[in-house]
């Protein structure tokens, strides 16, 4: 079985772990702003399904 020869230091193992936690803020603050833009009606690059007039009249 395949064993690492030295141990990794804390400051690579801490670049490491700061460089995933960036991408998932990215990736957080990309949603929340797609969000926002869905409910002010400012979206143009993303499409999904509208309720008819006529299905919200029958609730």
């Amino acid at each position: 079985m395949a064993v690492p020869k030295k141990r990794t230091s804390k400051s690579k193992r801490d670049i490491r772990k700061a460089a995933w936690k960036r991408k998932a803020a990215v990736a957080a603050a990309k949603a929340l702003s797609l969000g926002k833009s869905i409910l002010t009606g400012n979206n143009t690059g993303f499409i999904y399904p509208q309720p008819d007039a006529e299905e919200e009249t029958e609730e």
